[in-house]
């Protein structure tokens, strides 16, 4: 075996997270995995991954070799590609995290057709609203819908994303569909979010800002549940296109006070800056955002 061959070996490990995987994933012997890694080693003079009876862990060492070892395989693969005029083959783990609603509503028929073309790629996938640290929970990748804060992220845009308010017609046939704003404080709103401020902001035909006090009859940090309150007549959501697409396009939800805009926020496909992106999650991003984009299927209702 040759050098690249054993630097291949090596991301394998990496990836599958010890050797013992990496030998089931490459279907050859454990004895001769862990042999070539430690040729690889000595040929290096320096030890990679720290092994002990229950867990491996890259040295510092290992980590800075496992970065610049992505850079060259990657090289190489668009230098066959270019060459050959074939496109490079996608394997190994692409591990993911996305929130919970947008996971289980759009990404289903996203990773079915990805996973279709690339057979020999394997999923884990990890649907949660909760905060993930890509790096210390060893996600490739993770598909963020907020104001991207974190100095430490690269980010790419996969797609824009649009508000409604929206009650059900039972709800605006019992207490009345609101025209103005003033009238917000004869209505009940349904609330994402635990955080203590109850407000939403709206943009007038001139572009003025308003802040407007709501009263939160309900607040929770789940956008489906809050969508079904609404449904069952609760009082007034303030919810992302991409949750009530269904409803709004059935009528069980109806658009109010559309002479303003409500803010936007955007999708992006953020990974650790400092470590190089595979080929499987470069591909996966290109083809959520050309799958997406600004024109979302969920904007068309």
């Amino acid at each position: 075996m040759g050098q690249l061959e054993d630097m291949a070996m090596f991301v394998r490990i990496v990836e599958a997270g010890s050797i013992t995987k990496a030998a089931e994933q490459l279907n050859i012997a454990k004895s001769a995995v862990s042999r070539r890694l430690k040729d690889l080693e000595t040929r290096l003079g320096s030890q990679l991954i720290s092994r002990t009876t229950r867990q491996s862990n890259l040295t510092q060492a290992g980590e800075q070799y496992y970065q610049k070892v992505n850079n060259i395989l990657s090289e190489v693969d668009a230098l066959n590609e270019e060459t050959s005029g074939a496109p490079t083959r996608i394997e190994g783990i692409l591990k993911m995290t996305a929130p919970l609603s947008f996971g289980l509503m759009h990404l289903n028929d996203v990773i079915d057709e990805y996973a279709n073309q690339h057979p020999n790629l394997n999923f884990e996938l990890d649907f949660s609203d909760r905060h993930t640290d890509l790096v210390e929970e060893g996600f490739e990748l993770g598909i963020r819908i907020r104001e991207l804060q974190d100095s430490s992220y690269q980010a790419k845009r996969l797609a824009l994303i649009r508000y409604t308010l929206c009650a059900s017609p039972e709800y605006l046939s019992k207490m009345g569909t609101p025209t103005t704003l003033e009238d917000f404080a004869k209505h009940e709103f349904l609330q994402y979010g635990l955080n203590k401020s109850s407000t939403i902001e709206l943009i007038d035909e001139q572009g003025k800002k308003h802040q407007v006090a709501i009263n939160s009859k309900i607040k929770v940090n789940n956008g489906d549940f809050l969508r079904e309150m609404a449904v069952k007549g609760h009082g007034i959501a303030f919810l992302p296109n991409f949750i009530t697409y269904k409803t709004l396009a059935s009528g069980a939800l109806v658009p109010i006070m559309q002479q303003y805009q409500l803010p936007t926020l955007n999708a992006y496909a953020v990974y650790p800056k400092n470590r190089f992106l595979s080929q499987r999650c470069r591909y996966l991003i290109d083809f959520i955002a050309e799958r997406f984009g600004d024109d979302p299927y969920w904007d068309r209702f």
